[in-house]
């Protein structure tokens, strides 16, 4: 398959910055709760699983996000189980996945429809959260000392919330953290520390 062409790389780009169709999004998940369910994401029956669900395949944040979610998967490794959620279809997140580092121990679930992250809380953000000028300050910041810059986006939208959960084996939701930023990439300590002492929910 012949690379794609400049216009083409613009047309995705385009894409990226159009408002996704509304969703109806479920109320978030509190600490203490039931995780919600669906058939696409089943968090492990037998361990704590932590949840990532990140913003677009090409976005710098989502790759640190990920980064830092397979680092700690290859280290917990089998007693909590990791899952990264991708809105991005499944060639642009296999493909971004391989060019990120690979997957590690983590499961990698792809819902192209955003119903996952809507049954999870999940919405679209506004214009100040997604390219306000504190996301494009952090975006330079990260590039500069972690050498980690926007990549192309194939597929996803700008818009997509991103946030993580821990949940424990009996499926009770112990840690929610929703990103408040597009620059705000999900604790991975804080989420190890909500699974074994006191169940906290991030501010």
């Amino acid at each position: 398959m012949p690379p794609p062409t400049l216009g083409q790389l613009f047309t995705k780009e385009f894409q990226s910055f159009k408002s996704p169709p509304p969703k109806e999004v479920a109320p978030l998940p509190k600490v203490g709760e039931p995780a919600p369910t669906h058939d696409k994401l089943k968090p492990a029956p037998d361990k704590p699983t932590i949840i990532v669900f990140l913003r677009h395949c090409g976005c710098p944040f989502a790759e640190k996000a990920f980064r830092n979610l397979t680092a700690f998967s290859n280290k917990h490794h089998p007693q909590i189980h990791c899952i990264a959620v991708s809105h991005s279809d499944q060639q642009a997140t296999d493909d971004w996945v391989e060019h990120v580092g690979g997957a590690w121990e983590t499961e990698v679930v792809v819902d192209e429809e955003r119903d996952v992250y809507a049954a999870w809380g999940l919405g679209l953000s506004s214009y100040w959260h997604a390219i306000g000028p504190f996301s494009i300050y952090n975006a330079v910041q990260l590039g500069k000392n972690e050498g980690i810059w926007n990549r192309t986006t194939e597929s996803g939208t700008r818009w997509q919330v991103g946030g993580a959960f821990a949940v424990d084996k009996k499926g009770v939701v112990k840690w929610v953290s929703v990103a408040r930023t597009a620059s705000e990439v999900p604790d991975m300590d804080a989420a190890l520390r909500a699974l074994i002492e006191v169940p906290t929910e991030a501010t």
